[in-house]
């Protein structure tokens, strides 16, 4: 009975041995197939234009942060120089009231006083529309300089290096 049931799990297994035989004998020529020289040189080019791209898109990302990073640094820097303006204002502002309270103090009648009030008021306000003229020219140079170096530096990121 051990015999019957070996010789027939043998014969089974032949079987499929050779059922399977054509897949097997594919399988090893395929393994053995030579991959012809137009497919490898296509899959070098591919692989080189692959490289070429990557290496276009590092290089234009690193266009753009400089780009970014330029346009950053400069908004600081004008950010701190109205500040400072500003500041500036406000402290000649104070000097220009302690000024018309020590002239208003030194007045002799009311009339001298109405006087160098009205001088302040007239003063102040010459240096109001002095400084409104100053910060429209000012705002309109940074909008236009600001729109000139933004046009610049996008066509220098996105332009194709040489």
């Amino acid at each position: 009975m051990t015999d019957t049931h070996t010789d027939n799990h043998e014969a089974a297994f032949d079987q499929v041995k050779q059922a399977f035989a054509p897949v097997t004998d594919a399988f090893k020529s395929f393994q053995n197939l030579e991959v012809p020289e137009a497919t490898r040189d296509f899959v070098k080019r591919a692989a080189g234009t692959a490289k070429e791209k990557a290496a276009d898109l590092h290089a234009g990302s690193e266009k753009l942060t400089a780009t970014l990073e330029e346009a950053v640094a400069n908004s600081v820097t004008e950010a701190a120089r109205i500040t400072r303006n500003i500041q500036q204002a406000i402290h000649h502002d104070t000097q220009a009231f302690f000024a018309g309270i020590d002239k208003l103090a030194s007045a002799k009648s009311i009339n001298e006083a109405v006087q160098i009030q009205s001088d302040l008021v007239r003063s102040h306000g010459e240096v109001l529309v002095s400084r409104a003229k100053s910060a429209t020219e000012y705002f309109s140079r940074l909008a236009a300089d600001t729109a000139k170096s933004a046009q610049d530096n996008l066509s220098k990121t996105f332009s194709k290096s040489a």
